[in-house]
Parts: C-alpha cells; structure tokens; sequence
C-alpha cells in the first residue's frame, strides 16, 4: 500500500517522536526487539525520540535514561500485574507531560493504555500513529474474557481517533479482529529484520551439544504460551520419529510463564519425550539468536495465531527453513520467498509431515540470504514510517518555531 505524499526533504526539520510500549528493553520479543530498532534508527537519523514504558527490570534505571541516542522513560508499576499487563500509576502525568514535548505519537498495540493515549493525545493537539503487533489471544476463562474486551474496548478508543494503523501484512490485516474495522486507514509496512552473521564454529558446538548423535535440529523460538501451541511440535515428535528416531526439539525462549499454567499443564507431555526436548530458555543476544537458527535444520512455528512471526524471516536469513502454520499474517513470509512449507493449524500430523518433507530434502527449500533481503530492507521501512510520522506530526510553522528557524510565508 503506497503512501499518499511524496518524499519529504531531506533538510527537513527534525521530529519529536513519543514510542509508548509496555515493556522495553531488557525484555526481548519480537514487539520489543522491532521498537528498538525504530526508535534508534529514527534517532540516527536526526530525530528526538522518547520512548515510554514501564520499570520491568531491575537491570535498568527508574525514571530517565538515555540509551543508544533514544530517551527511555520508565515508570515505576505496582507490584501486581493484569495478565501479561503492568499498572503504572504515574503513566496518566507523565504521558501527559511528554506528550506535549513531541510532535507526533507511535503507539505499539496491544497496550492497556491506548484509550487514555487517544484522550491525551487529543487533548494536547497530537495525531497517533498506530502499530498492531497482533490481536490479544488469551487462554480460555472468565477473567481473561474480561481482559479481552476491555482490551479491545480500549484499542477501539485510539483507533477510532488515529489516522493511520501499521501492520506488517495485509493478509493479517483483513483477518484481525482489531484491525478489520478500519481497513481504510491501514498502512502496510514490511517489520525490521535485521540478523548478525552466524558463527560458523559457534553453531558447530551448539549443534554437537543438543544432538551428539549427530540427528536432525528443529528449532522453537518464542514463548511457551497457549497462542504459540509448542504442544503440538512435541506431540509430532510422533510423525518425526518414525524418518528421524534421533531428531532434538531446541527451544529457545522463556518456558516458565507466570501468567499462564500452560507449562505445568504440559508437564507429562515433556516428560514423554524428554530425551529430545531442549529448553535454553531466554537467549541474550541477537548473535547467540542468530547462531541458534543457523544450528538448526528447521525452524518450525505452530502458533494458532501470528501477526507475521519475525523469527521466520530472521531463521531464513541464517539459511534455515520454515514449517509455518496457515496462520493469517504468519503465512506470509514463506509464501513471498517459498523457504519452507505451510501446514494446517492445530494438526499435529500435518506438522510432522511437513517437517520431514523438510528434512529429507532440505536443500530444495533453502534460498539465497539477498533473495530473502530483497523483501524486508530495513532502510526503507525506516523511511516509510519517518514519512508516515512527518505527514501526521504537528504543523511545519510550529516545528520551525521550536527550533528558532523562520519559516518563509
């Protein structure tokens, strides 16, 4: 979808540009890991970025902190949590203060204060550009129903007063209950995918450390949670077995989750096939992220639900294929570059036999590093959301003013 204004100059004034999120780094994923690189490459660009979120982790400074060019705000929450959510009782002041610092505001949803954004924001004069990281899935029962509709009350609040709505892919788009009420106002940007080369020696060692008999790698990253449905990759260890008897399952991300049972619930499963099952649990790095993919012979998501799963595309860039389910939004990465299959959700089966297709031949599903580039070039979906946030910021007179420039009549 092209934008509806031209290539802006590049000696024009630069922005104030408010990020508001939840959590910011040091929690890593793929939301988190995709604002940080807006926000710094915004900030080499010139611009004054913020970024507003909550004091999640005792690793980083409360309160004001300038990090890699970027201002980060953290605010202190209260020690109990909503779901996955974090009450932050001073976000109504400070919002409200930086608000009116900035020129323009980018919301990454879900959030749980995206109404109380759109009414600020409306207060101070400032538009809202929206980035939808994906519909909120919670497991079944009354109290995450709840959570579900007023989350989507709250979102239905700034959508209706933002003027332009990002998402990653069109085909989620359509398909999101979020966002297939306003498809007049989305914006398709392609996400930041951006891997360190893997080291060759290092991904030697990892693979002789999880398959010491030298089977077959297939890879999980993510979060052990209900909407991912690491389940049913365990459960196909059936199918897999049966072509591959010494094949491993890597798991790289957090397992233990406080706000789900879904690990425990799972127990007895991981303990059937405990002697292929690896858990590393969060991986620090983006390098030791991409030496994980390239250990791998497949990287094999099998969510229910994907806004487009980043990981994909950041597995094949390290010349590892994918097993994707037919999800809307996650299909879309191997259906653009054909480096994997697709299967049907929520069959396991069908899993496993897409991951032996896989394995058996695997070089017939490996593409070239610049082939997969071509679709996902990190400069330009930078300039695609400085121009998005140009057209929507406050007016260039008012700008100018700020900066003490004289803006010829």
């Amino acid at each position: 979808m092209e934008f509806p204004f031209e290539m802006q100059s590049e000696n024009a004034a630069p922005l104030r540009i408010l990020i508001c999120l939840l959590y910011y780094l040091p929690h890593r994923t793929g939301l988190t890991l995709y604002v940080q690189q807006l926000a710094e490459r915004l900030a080499a660009r010139g611009h004054r970025v913020t970024v507003l979120c909550a004091h999640h982790s005792p690793e980083t400074p409360l309160g004001e902190s300038i990090e890699n060019g970027v201002r980060v705000v953290r605010l202190w929450p209260l020690p109990v949590a909503i779901s996955r959510g974090m009450i932050l009782p001073g976000y109504p002041k400070a919002l409200l203060r930086l608000i009116r610092e900035h020129d323009v505001v980018s919301v990454h949803t879900p959030i749980m204060e995206s109404a109380l954004i759109a009414l600020a924001a409306r207060a101070a004069g400032r538009r809202v550009v929206v980035t939808h990281h994906g519909d909120l899935v919670l497991p079944a029962g009354l109290r995450n129903r709840i959570i579900t509709a007023l989350m989507l009350a709250f979102y239905r609040t700034l959508a209706r007063t933002a003027p332009a709505l990002v998402c990653h892919t069109l085909d989620y788009a359509q398909n999101s209950y979020y966002l297939s009420p306003y498809l007049e106002k989305v914006q398709v940007i392609p996400p930041f995918i951006d891997v360190p080369k893997p080291d060759p020696e290092r991904v030697k060692e990892l693979r002789r450390s999880w398959s010491p008999s030298g089977g077959p790698v297939i890879g999980f990253a993510g979060r052990f949670v209900e909407e991912k449905r690491p389940d049913l990759l365990i459960r196909a260890l059936e199918v897999i077995n049966r072509a591959f008897p010494d094949a491993r399952i890597v798991f790289a991300g957090q397992h233990q989750i406080p706000y789900e049972a879904y690990w425990p619930r799972h127990q007895p499963l991981v303990d059937r096939y405990r002697d292929q099952l690896v858990f590393l649990g969060i991986v620090p790095s983006p390098q030791d992220m991409a030496d994980f993919y390239a250990a791998c012979d497949v990287l094999a998501p099998p969510s229910d639900t994907e806004c487009f799963a980043l990981v994909q595309v950041e597995a094949m860039l390290c010349r590892t294929p994918v097993v994707m389910t037919d999800t809307p939004g996650g299909r879309v990465p191997v259906q653009l570059t054909g480096m994997g299959k697709i299967v049907p959700r929520d069959d396991w089966k069908a899993l496993g036999e897409g991951i032996v297709e896989v394995l058996s031949d695997r070089a017939r599903f490996v593409r070239p590093a610049e082939e997969i580039e071509r679709h996902f070039a990190v400069e330009e979906t930078v300039r695609r959301y400085e121009e998005l946030f140009r057209l929507y910021a406050v007016a260039a007179e008012e700008r100018a003013a700020r900066a003490g420039v004289v803006v010829a009549e």
